[in-house]
């Protein structure tokens, strides 16, 4: 039986309402006591004193590009640089060459995340190939293992064929995570539409591309009685409609990106695809509105939205450079940073956005450190600033604006299946 023992760590476990200095003892691949002062000679010691111990981040949004793209991203580098990030399971989406749009690629896919450090969980696409017109096997894919399903990189735009494929996901219990733009209204936009688009000539994304689709889909899922999950919601607008929509009981519940609860438009400095993100960085006033979201639990989940690119696709203009940005090597911080050090949240909420609530959003068993758990768990530094850095990052991609930014929060150990997959002393 392999153990480790991580003493004298402040845990912070929402889910048990612990916020306290323990010990943790991981027998294989669970937890198997949680108390002061554990002794186990046959266990590794880990001295976490001064350090918070949490249960690993649930990242619900993110792209690996393999199958097809394996020059912006592999399941090898991205599930690493999930482990640097303290993210102990992924939702890749479906959006790959060839698209996961079936059992067989959903099998596929799993079978390629075998070895992975980090727990892969697969959102299956809701029509063939993406294309909008026919439905995938929705209770074929949930079987093979997607938790979810997704059109992300685009809406089903066919309100008809959207409005059937929520009748089958309530059906099939599988909830729907949507990617909100009205394609027709984006128009060649390439940044938020402001003072700052305008400066630098560039077309802008107006607000209401996003909003027209989450108040259609809100409406949608209420008819077919089917969970909804709102992806990388970026407006003020989007926030009062989730509360309209939880105000009416429904089973609606959106993700936050720390890009856009932590930068605004303005603060874009130059014309360059590193500052080109779907949904685009938005005004001040949706910024303050989406930290307001978050605090007074509209917003139920922090997200990443990593979307590696390569460096040549993005260092160019705006105009050309490819929508996305990576995060899930910093996202942790940027929370830590931006929302608990500035009194949006208290590191206990930060964990419900960011463990709690994602599990409950997928219907898994995670985000809880209580004895004869899965022993998925991070242990972080709060007090040490650093900045960010893309030399460290394990994902291929280094298209961030946040490189240089001054941050807390890192992430010193990351444990998965009792196992650890990332040390910062390791760190290449």
């Amino acid at each position: 039986m392999s153990a480790i023992l991580i003493k004298n760590g402040h845990l912070v476990d929402p889910a048990n309402q612990k916020d306290e200095v323990c010990d943790i003892l991981i027998q294989d691949d669970k937890i198997a006591k949680v108390a002061a002062n554990i002794t186990d000679n046959e266990a590794q010691v880990i001295d976490a004193a001064g350090k918070y111990v949490m249960p690993g981040l649930i990242d619900l949004h993110v792209h690996l590009r393999e199958p097809g793209f394996e020059y912006k991203e592999t399941i090898e580098t991205g599930t690493k640089a999930a482990a640097h990030g303290g993210v102990t399971s992924i939702c890749p989406m479906p959006n790959t060459k060839p698209v996961i749009d079936s059992a067989e690629r959903i099998k596929d896919l799993l079978k390629r995340a075998k070895d992975a450090p980090v727990h892969v969980l697969p959102i299956g696409a809701v029509t063939i190939g993406q294309e909008g017109k026919e439905l995938t096997d929705i209770a074929a894919m949930k079987e093979a293992g997607a938790v979810a399903l997704s059109e992300d990189g685009k809406s089903v735009m066919d309100t008809l064929v959207f409005r059937k494929a929520l009748w089958k996901a309530a059906e099939c219990n599988i909830p729907m995570f949507s990617h909100c733009e009205d394609k027709s209204l984006v128009d060649g936009g390439v940044m938020n539409a402001g003072a700052k688009a305008k400066e630098l000539g560039l077309p802008g994304i107006t607000n209401a591309v996003e909003d027209v689709i989450v108040a259609r889909d809100i409406i949608m899922s209420k008819e077919a009685g089917c969970q909804l999950h709102l992806c990388h919601c970026s407006t003020k607008d989007s926030a009062v409609l989730i509360k309209m929509a939880k105000e009416q009981g429904l089973s609606v519940t959106g993700e936050v990106c720390p890009h856009h609860f932590t930068m605004s438009d303005d603060q874009i400095t130059e014309d360059h695809g590193r500052f080109k993100m779907n949904p685009p960085l938005r005004s001040k006033e949706d910024v303050e509105a989406l930290r307001g979201a978050l605090r007074d639990g509209i917003m139920d989940a922090i997200s990443t939205d990593h979307a590696p690119h390569g460096a040549k696709e993005k260092n160019q203009s705006m105009k050309k450079a490819p929508f996305g940005i990576v995060g899930i090597e910093n996202s942790f911080a940027l929370g830590y940073t931006e929302l608990v050090k500035k009194g949006y949240l208290t590191l206990s909420q930060l964990v419900e956005k960011m463990s709690v609530n994602p599990a409950k959003i997928l219907h898994i068993d995670k985000g809880n450190l209580a004895q004869g758990r899965t022993a998925d768990v991070i242990i972080a530094d709060l007090s040490t600033e650093y900045a960010i850095d893309t030399n460290d990052f394990f994902s291929k991609g280094k298209n961030t604006p946040f490189e240089g930014k001054k941050v807390y929060g890192r992430i010193e150990t990351t444990i998965v299946d009792g196992k650890i997959v990332y040390q910062f002393e390791s760190e290449k």
